[in-house]
Parts: C-alpha cells; structure tokens; sequence
C-alpha cells in the first residue's frame, strides 16, 4: 500500500521527500499544527496536529505501512527538549509501520575513523552526538521487539533549495544579498562531505522502495565529498560569476567570543570539529543495494540552492 505520513513536511528534507513520494504515486499524508493557514497546492492529505502531542501522531499514523520521520525542532538549542520526545511519539504510533530517519555524523566520535561504515562505534564526544545515539537506539529496541522496522539514511551537512539553517546559507553565504566574500569553516585540506537535498531525497525513497530491506536497516550516503575543504566554496564562486568573490575563512574566534551571550553560537562551536578533520561516511551498502547513488552534479546542485537564496537570479555568465 504506497501510503506514507510525513512529520516534517514543510521542512527542507520533509518537503523534499514527501513530493518526490507524490510524483511516484504515493498518498503523502502530512502533520501540521495549522494546515489552513499553509496555502499550498502541494497534493498532500494534511492532518492537523502537533508531533509533539503523542495522540496527534498515533491519529495521522493510522492505518500508514510508512512514517517519514523528518521533523526536528527549528533550533539546536531546543534539540534537548524535543527530540527525543518527538521520536517516541513516532515509535508509539509506528504498530508495525516503517519508521525512515534521516540521520548524519553526528553520531560518531574519533574512534570511528576517518571513512566510517555503518557497523562502525558510536561513541560520540558531543550533546547533540548522544542525543542521536540514544535516538536510534530507541527505534532499535522497537524494532527488536516487533513494534516497528526501520530505515536510517545518514548522509553529511544539508544544502539545497528549502534546506533552511545550515551551514550554506548561514555560514559561507548568507540569504537575501549577493555574497561579497565566502565564509568557508573549513580549515585548509580538511576533507567535509555535503549533502544536496534532492539527492537524498531520491535515494530515500528508492529505498523505501527497495525491497526486501532489513527489519532495521542503515544505510550511508557519500553525496559529495570536498576532498581538500575548498571545492563547495569554488563552486559558489564559479557559479556566482562576475564580478568574482573572494573566499576568507570563517572567523571561529568571532564565533567563540560571541557564544556566552547567544546559545545558537554555543551549538555551532560543538559541531567545530566537523570542520577541523575530515569525517566521511561510506556508500558500499547502498552501492550494493542500489547499484548507484543518486547524485546531481555540484555546480548544478550548488546553482540551484544559490537561486533560492538570493534575491535575483544567478548570473548568465555562471550557466
């Protein structure tokens, strides 16, 4: 039965997921706290409710053989109160359902290396590390015990049209005004892996597609690996055209002296190592499953996501 409830459908990957799920003959019913007030001709069976409030999600998820589970709070700083909750409500309402996760690196600590498989330890060093960890580790008791089964897709940093906060749009450019400098996090030769929303999109729902899968099955993407930390910033200058940017790092120290006074600023610096070794997540189990990686080339992918930032159109010199 191609019948799916997305948590998360107005969100980047959840708006992503649910129509490339439409476009392939699903019903797409989607949670919302206020849907009336949306406007959208999306062609979703909206459901009123919060995924926060466990009878909400039990009412949509019935009768679903899928849940989509891409909702998260907006902020990192509320990640300590809402997402663990949020997932247990999904596991509640799962009776027997595919719960699909999207999941990333957070979860690893240096004990994982640098090119990290599925089976590899979890021992992350940060709070929003354990908090994943403690995530799938509750959708694996579930699953271990016949409430559930089970799709995790973990792939690198997000960017894309509707990716909303990530570190494209809030770090190396900023949304509304063309750029005058790149802000690039990454210190020099460090390898960071990116993820294009369409692209994960795609591969997400291959998957759901895929069968037979695993009661429990985890799944990594490769998407698209800047090998030395400098490819993502060169593509947005190639992409931008003239006149020419120029690419400065980001000033990590601005960021620490700002931390004690915004809480947002705190939850960056956490993910700071991301950016000072490299941390690759390996694509074998999905390249055997899927035969390939759904993947749209980087200036396309980095054309795409700038044009939906910026107030005028990328220049025609850049196509």
């Amino acid at each position: 039965m191609k019948l799916a409830l997305v948590l998360g459908a107005t969100g980047g990957l959840g708006s992503a997921v649910a129509r490339r799920l439409a476009a392939g003959g699903w019903t797409v019913r989607a949670l919302h706290r206020h849907p009336e007030s949306l406007g959208t001709a999306e062609p979703f069976e909206w459901v009123r409710g919060d995924a926060m409030v466990p009878a909400d999600v039990a009412r949509a998820a019935e009768g679903v053989p899928v849940i989509v589970h891409a909702v998260k709070p907006r902020l990192y700083r509320d990640w300590h109160d809402g997402v663990l909750p949020m997932i247990d409500n999904t596991i509640a309402a799962a009776r027997g359902a595919r719960i699909v996760v999207p999941g990333n690196v957070y979860n690893y600590g240096p004990d994982a290396g640098a090119e990290i498989g599925e089976e590899a330890p979890q021992h992350p060093e940060t709070g929003k590390g354990r908090l994943r960890v403690e995530m799938e580790r509750r959708i694996a008791d579930a699953v271990a015990a016949g409430k559930a089964k089970a799709l995790i897709l973990r792939a690198g940093d997000f960017f894309g049209p509707g990716a909303g906060s990530s570190w494209f749009s809030e770090a190396m450019v900023t949304p509304g005004r063309r750029p005058r400098v790149i802000r690039n996090p990454g210190r020099p030769g460090v390898g960071h892996q990116w993820a294009y929303l369409p692209d994960l999109a795609e591969t997400m729902v291959q998957l759901i597609e895929h069968d037979p899968l695993p009661d429990f099955a985890r799944f990594h993407m490769d998407g698209h690996w800047d090998a030395d930390g400098t490819q993502m910033a060169a593509a947005i200058v190639r992409v931008l055209g003239r006149p020419a940017v120029k690419v400065a790092p980001l000033p990590w120290w601005a960021v620490a002296l700002a931390a004690p006074f915004k809480p947002d600023f705190r939850e960056l610096l956490e993910l700071k190592y991301l950016w000072q070794r490299p941390v690759r997540l390996r694509n074998d189990r999905l390249l055997a499953t899927l035969g390939r990686e759904p993947h749209t080339p980087l200036d396309e992918a980095v054309r795409a996501t700038l044009e939906s930032i910026l107030p005028r159109p990328v220049a025609a010199s850049s196509r």
